[in-house]
């Protein structure tokens, strides 16, 4: 059985628990092997590369935007990864050769930023793929830091590893990104060799493009495909549940055990992915099953995630949603009976770049909800001065997911559980699929939500 495997920043910053849980377990000699580790770079490198994910701090990518000393920083960036290795001296990390690996890695990649600047200043490129070209060799650093770090760890414990690179630091051959890992992979013999491979992949598409912060996901799901696996696995630092445990608890967040792509999606749409949507179709549409696993619990089977599953009870699997959007509705006493008019306000949503998570509709109004972010308040301005009547209000989504939930009771029992917290439902939508009922509601009532419907659903 040939798997590929990603694990995530958090878990790979405790990589003594990867090697041991992940890695390692209990197995022994052959069973080590027909496995291929697609790493993301430890915590916060990222971050400090780019920008936060969360808080949108700079990182040493928009010195280069804004010309500052970017070379500076990528060196002081270079001693906070070598503080980083000695925290794995202990498991078998080399850290001469992981010093001598990363400090080149960083030069060159200097080198490369530096010449992309002089071209810039030249007046004759389009910046913007100047940009994008800087912003992934800057995130390719991350993964090859990890990556080349694993794989000598491995080799260090008796196990026989094998570092790709999927970076192309050293090939300027100008492949796409199928075609790079179709030449990488080519010829490997997996039932000898354990594989690490970044999560960052150079093609001549630019990864970064289409899923920015979301490509370790679509290498994963590209090798998968490319390999023909029978499985592809995500070590997370936490189970795939019911409910956020940080809201429910620990004991009433409930492993989910086992969903489909359509329910994978749900998630996705609202933010809570389990695997970024545009990797997750390749794999759907190949009939390869993705299993999410807890890092820190090996012996639990995790959840499946399969193409054609419907659980074979009637159940609610995730509760989950959001505090963090705006319920947009258009009101206009003409609407009544005519034919487009929701056309005429998705021009907006198109020409602003919003995608809206609901819609729901009655004679002369309509409402969506989007995220709340800057795209979004400049699409709000936009039809208040084109509009009849534009009301905005700060709200909370929160959505009951399920396989098997197309049935009568669901939204009773979803309805009264809201009801029997005092927590008003604002606006409503579930489509015919009947597979996500989402109930928009007052941001302070979330968490309250989130417990109620946990507790009368999921249970």
């Amino acid at each position: 059985m040939l798997t590929v495997e990603k694990i995530g920043g958090t878990s790979m910053s405790q990589f003594q628990d990867v090697l041991k849980n992940i890695i390692q377990g209990d197995r022994k000699g052959d069973e080590l092997y027909n496995r291929i580790f697609v790493v993301s770079a430890y915590n916060n490198v990222t971050n400090w590369l780019l920008e936060h994910k969360k808080t949108g701090e700079p990182g040493i990518y928009n010195k280069f935007l804004n010309g500052e000393d970017y070379s500076s920083a990528l060196d002081a960036f270079c001693q906070r990864l070598l503080l980083i290795n000695e925290g794995f001296a202990d498991i078998g990390l080399d850290l001469k050769e992981a010093r001598d690996f990363i400090r080149f890695r960083v030069d060159q990649s200097k080198t490369i930023l530096y010449s992309l600047a002089k071209v810039l200043a030249s007046g004759y490129v389009n910046v913007i793929d100047i940009y994008l070209a800087a912003r992934e060799i800057l995130a390719s650093i991350g993964e090859a830091h990890s990556g080349w770090n694993s794989t000598n760890i491995l080799n260090n414990n008796g196990i026989n590893a094998r570092f790709i690179d999927l970076s192309g630091f050293n090939d300027n051959e100008p492949l796409t990104i199928d075609q790079r890992i179709h030449k990488e992979f080519s010829g490997v013999d997996f039932s000898k060799v354990v594989c690490v491979v970044t999560g960052y992949t150079k093609g001549t598409e630019g990864i970064m493009r289409a899923f920015d912060r979301g490509y370790s996901e679509v290498t994963f799901s590209k090798i998968a495909v490319e390999v023909k696996a029978d499985e592809a696995i995500i070590h997370k630092e936490y189970h795939l549940s019911s409910a956020d445990p940080k809201i429910v608890g620990v004991k009433n967040s409930i492993p989910v055990g086992h969903t489909n792509y359509i329910i994978a999606d749900q998630l996705a749409d609202i933010g809570m992915e389990a695997i970024h949507p545009k990797a997750a179709k390749p794999l759907e549409l190949a009939g390869i099953n993705i299993r999410i696993k807890n890092t820190f619990e090996p012996k639990h089977p995790g959840t499946i995630i399969s193409r054609d599953y419907i659980s074979p009870e009637p159940r609610v699997e995730f509760v989950s949603g959001s505090r963090k959007v705006l319920a947009i509705e258009v009101h206009d006493p003409m609407m009544v009976g005519e034919v487009g008019f929701d056309a005429r306000i998705m021009q907006y949503f198109e020409k602003y770049d919003v995608s809206y998570i609901l819609k729901s509709t009655n004679a002369n109004s309509i409402t969506m909800v989007v995220w709340d972010n800057k795209k979004s308040e400049d699409l709000i301005r936009a039809l208040e001065h084109v509009f009849y009547q534009v009301t905005v209000l700060p709200a909370a989504l929160v959505c009951a997911m399920g396989s098997n939930i197309a049935m009568p009771g669901f939204l009773y029992r979803a309805s009264k559980a809201l009801y029997d917290k005092g927590i008003n439902i604002e606006s409503f939508a579930q489509s015919l699929m009947q597979v996500n009922m989402q109930f928009v509601i007052k941001r302070e009532a979330y968490e309250n939500a989130v417990i109620a419907l946990n507790e009368a659903l999921c249970k």
